[in-house]
């Protein structure tokens, strides 16, 4: 893990200097963040042309931001339970979670620069986190209490896995958070809004014509 953690700053270098910043909109949270946005996402459509996995971790994306707020602002969604952050690229909101008082966070991401990058978010922001590098979309979600994720549903591809997997989770009665700013794939029928959010600024011109954060959960 610290070979890794050596290679995330090192290449955090190199991408376009990582700094360690608040989060907009979430200044309760540190991570080392993307210092040039523009940089940063031409980056992830080289890393996405030469069919690595790209470095998701490297920015607070819109839909983890707004998952992170509305746990900070309301701690009784989370206190004293077991929550899983899926796809946590940063660790965002397992950081937020652990903040707001759940029992414990597992922070899940099948990227390994994302567990390392996750163990130094963790480490800049004093909470603990259990990581974990395993793809669990052909499970429902374990031994849980909560589970947490944001801007899963970015392409189609993604989201109809990531659609399965969240209804099987809910299924067994586990509460689901998801965090997404509209991208479009995400089947709105299937969820209802519990907060929503203005999009203070976009991160990349990708998200340019982004306005709002929303915070939802699958309909009953």
């Amino acid at each position: 893990m610290l070979e890794l953690e050596r290679e995330v700053t090192t290449r955090g270098t190199g991408l376009d200097r990582l700094r360690l910043a608040d989060v907009p909109f979430v200044p309760e949270v540190r991570l080392h963040l993307a210092e040039d946005a523009t940089v940063w996402w031409a980056r992830m459509e080289a890393h996405a042309e030469a069919r690595l996995e790209p470095p998701f971790w490297a920015s607070a994306w819109a839909g983890g931001r707004a998952v992170a707020r509305y746990v900070l602002d309301n701690p009784q969604t989370v206190a004293g339970l077991n929550v899983l952050d899926l796809a946590s690229g940063s660790g965002l909101i397992a950081i937020a979670a652990s903040k707001a008082g759940a029992a414990t966070v597992t922070a899940n991401d099948i990227d390994p620069y994302a567990i390392a990058a996750i163990t130094l978010n963790a480490r800049a922001n004093d909470v603990k986190l259990v990581t974990s590098h395993a793809d669990l979309l052909d499970g429902d979600g374990g031994d849980v209490d909560m589970m947490l994720a944001g801007d899963v549903f970015y392409t189609p591809a993604v989201a109809e896995r990531m659609l399965a997997f969240v209804e099987r989770v809910a299924a067994r009665g586990v509460q689901v958070l998801i965090g997404d700013p509209g991208r479009g794939h995400l089947p709105e029928d299937r969820f209802e809004t519990v907060a929503r959010y203005q999009l203070p600024r976009a991160d990349a011109f990708v998200d340019a014509q982004l306005t709002h954060m929303n915070v939802l959960r699958p309909r009953r």
